[in-house]
């Protein structure tokens, strides 16, 4: 069965980017002044390693509307970062259960989606390897709590 997306790339696109922020409200005013400096923080850096990325065509985002707009773009600035925040909301402090949850989605991120990813062009890896890409998001993972944590310190003092 070969997909066919291509046509509806710009308006998935938009509902990717959009429909996690339509649960940005349920996180709490707090939560979200808390924790969205530190989301901002993290997708930034995603976002910049991708350029990276793909000069070095470790793995290519394909693109949606010209060849600088490609699907990095709705997906570092909607899903990864409003899950940055509520990923924070619920395991800040308790850096086990962070690391868990974080290897869970990452995991299912890039040994789940991936593959399908590619099959309707959205993603793909070519010099990367799966297990590669996931140790990237973990580090990721450990930067985004880092910063968190160096915010809270600031504000104690």
């Amino acid at each position: 069965m070969k997909i066919k997306i291509k046509k509806y790339s710009k308006t998935m696109a938009m509902l990717i980017l959009i429909i996690p922020w339509l649960t940005v409200p349920l996180l709490g005013k707090e939560s979200i002044k808390r924790f969205l400096p530190a989301g901002i923080f993290i997708s930034f850096i995603v976002h910049m390693f991708n350029f990276v990325a793909k000069k070095r065509k470790w793995w290519f985002w394909y693109q949606i509307i010209s060849p600088k707009i490609t699907w990095v773009f709705p997906f570092t600035w909607g899903p990864f970062l409003v899950g940055s925040l509520w990923i924070l909301k619920y395991t800040y402090g308790k850096i086990f259960s962070y690391l868990v949850l974080n290897l869970i989605v990452d995991g299912a991120f890039t040994y789940i989606f991936v593959s399908f990813f590619k099959k309707i062009k959205i993603f793909a890896l070519s010099k990367f390897k799966k297990f590669q890409l996931l140790c990237i998001f973990m580090i990721d993972t450990l930067l985004l709590y880092l910063f968190q944590f160096v915010l809270e310190k600031q504000k104690g003092k």
